[in-house]
């Protein structure tokens, strides 16, 4: 497994350091007057601009004021822009031409399709001039490999099943590629989560982590050391679920690529993960939720009794410890026309329809009830410790009940105040829906959670601070977009009091320290309660 792991990073060095741009040839631009003229390689054109790597660097020159001369020059007069995705292939080989679909359905656009193994290709052509208006190249490769392609200049846009990890983000940006971490190149499509599956017939219906630790590492090698029967586990995990920065090995930071038992069988996609599953009934897999076929999902649970179970809801939230965000990761550089309109469209509540009614899940927003969350209030006075007392759980249900919570979620990365990937693209959503007027009338309540680690008034003070952090964020991603007279928000911090996970393990502690949304009919005149204003 180390070699596996070295291997493919010195693989990811050498292409970013080795390969050119698909369509680096010569050319010459030359101002409408001849006064001004600079050579090199063409990187591309999006029917507006040119992209021409020069002794100067890379130069953006808008195409309305140069003439262009040499082989890369594009024909204007039959030209069209390609628009290249790669990366995670269970994405692009069936979420994203369901989106292109209903962009091209809803832009006006007719379609002639091509499909490979590797590749499926869409040509948008104008219903009315019967002219192409731009080629979409979506390719099957890795998240990994995207991020390769979009370093080397091979593509466009990266599809990508995780954040970018640390090497990524420094070799794009050497390559002048842009920031990865900047919320701006990186837009949340839809939503997987990744999930321990079995076969249905094994009796197991939940696993706690320690022993999905213990089994990848080998320390457990037999079912009937955690409940199950007395049969060797046969463990099957796909290629992406080892990459540097898979929410599987964030989740278990103990656990690394190198630590993976002798057994363990790397398959490279997550339906052959799933199909060894369905076949082998003393098997264990990890595999996704968009793609769990016939086997058993198992929930998972923590020593102190907590139990998680994967549905939609709790993905989007974030309440499952496993969620697997879906992003599309651009360069900072000019895109086409039609690429900058379908990547506005990804984000809008039509293409979350289309998100919706495939296997992903969408980022919808949906309304939880009070009644909704029994059991959260169950596990909160069942855990209760010495610094939690009643009043602390009646001043819960007096601030939310009657309310109902969305299923956004405002979670931090590990270590610092920074929202993580999901959350910052929960800002923007909020945000978009706030200037909507979908709250007209309402008051959102930021409602700030702990995990339990220090005492319980330093953590109340915690969790007030991450919920205006977190209320501010919206307020400054509205700008001067929305009426703030027309909705109220207010902050609140309830500390350590409502747990969702155990707090004697990370992963526990990371679901635990959350800012969630709670809305309510009506504005209150009651100077206590902070209005968007302040």
């Amino acid at each position: 497994m180390s070699f596996l792991h070295v291997a493919k990073c010195a693989v990811f060095l050498l292409a970013c350091i080795t390969a050119s741009p698909l369509l680096a040839q010569d050319v010459a631009l030359t101002s409408r007057d001849g006064s001004v003229s600079v050579s090199g390689n063409f990187l591309g054109f999006d029917g507006e601009f040119y992209r021409v790597d020069t002794d100067y660097g890379i130069l953006t020159l808008d195409g309305s004021g140069v003439n262009c001369e040499g082989p890369g020059c594009p024909d204007l007069n039959s030209f069209y822009p390609i628009i290249r995705f790669s990366g995670d292939g269970a994405v692009s080989a069936s979420l994203l031409p369901a989106l292109v679909s209903a962009f091209a359905a809803r832009y006006g656009y007719n379609t002639e399709i091509s499909v490979t193994p590797t590749e499926y290709t869409v040509v948008l052509t104008d219903s009315v001039a019967g002219l192409p208006a731009a080629q979409i190249d979506l390719v099957h490769t890795s998240s990994e490999e995207g991020f390769a392609d979009l370093v080397t200049e091979n593509t466009d846009i990266v599809v990508s099943s995780r954040e970018a990890n640390l090497l990524e983000k420094e070799l794009a940006k050497t390559a002048g590629i842009g920031d990865l971490s900047d919320p701006v190149r990186a837009r949340v499509l839809g939503l997987d989560a990744i999930v321990p599956i079995v076969s249905p017939s094994n009796p197991l219906s939940t696993i706690s982590l320690d022993h999905l630790e213990n089994l990848l590492n080998g320390t457990i090698q037999n079912w009937s050391e955690i409940g199950g029967q007395d049969a060797p586990v046969s463990l099957f995990l796909d290629e992406s679920i080892v990459e540097l920065g898979s929410p599987l090995l964030e989740l278990l930071p103990t656990l690394t690529v190198e630590d993976l038992a002798d057994g363990v069988t790397i398959l490279p996609t997550t339906q052959a993960v799933v199909e060894a599953a369905e076949g082998d009934p003393y098997g264990l897999a990890f595999g996704r939720l968009s793609t769990v076929g016939k086997v058993k999902v198992l929930g998972l649970t923590g020593a102190c009794g907590f139990r998680t179970d994967v549905v939609s809801v709790d993905v989007k939230t974030e309440d499952y410890p496993l969620t697997q965000p879906l992003f599309l990761y651009t360069p900072a550089r000019r895109l086409p026309k039609i690429a900058r309109d379908f990547l506005d469209y990804v984000l809008s509540p039509a293409a979350q329809i289309v998100v919706a009614r495939s296997p992903f899940v969408d980022q919808g927003i949906e309304e939880l009830t009070f009644r909704d969350h029994g059991r959260r209030f169950a596990n909160a006075i069942l855990h209760a410790g010495n610094e939690i007392a009643l009043d602390d759980l009646q001043a819960i249900a007096d601030d939310l009940y009657g309310a109902r919570r969305l299923s956004l979620g405002f979670r931090f990365q590990g270590g610092t105040a920074q929202l993580d990937a999901q959350s910052r693209s929960n800002v923007q959503l909020l945000a978009q829906l706030v200037e909507a007027g979908v709250y007209d009338g309402k008051q959102l309540v930021f409602a700030g959670f702990s995990d339990g680690q220090g005492p319980a008034a330093a953590n109340e003070r915690l969790s007030t601070r991450r919920a205006a952090a977190v209320r501010n964020s919206v307020l400054a991603a509205l700008g001067d977009a929305a009426d703030i007279e027309l909705f109220q928000t207010s902050v609140r911090g309830f500390g350590e009091a409502m747990p969702l996970a155990c707090d004697d393990v990370a992963w526990g502690r990371s679901l635990n320290r959350r800012v969630e949304i709670w809305v309510r009919d009506g504005l209150k005149d009651s100077p206590s309660h902070e209005s968007s204003t302040q």
